[in-house]
């Protein structure tokens, strides 16, 4: 797929871990989970602008295009 998803490259960043941004986003453990490595094929508007506000950063900071122009 040619979208990446840079979560946990976030994550690390802001020394969150996965049990504290699930405290602070409302979304499951392992519903992040599959998010954070990839397996996700689809992702909701209003998660990924929590996910935003809870690490402070922009949905590009997130979601990466790997693919051909």
């Amino acid at each position: 797929m040619p979208i990446i998803i840079n979560l946990d490259v976030m994550m690390a960043r802001r020394k969150m871990s996965l049990n504290e941004l699930s405290d602070r986003v409302g979304i499951t453990i392992s519903n992040l989970s599959i998010l954070k490595t990839g397996k996700a094929k689809a992702i909701r508007i209003e998660t990924l602008d929590a996910i935003c506000k809870a690490l402070g950063c922009q949905p590009g900071d997130i979601l990466e295009y790997s693919g051909e122009w």
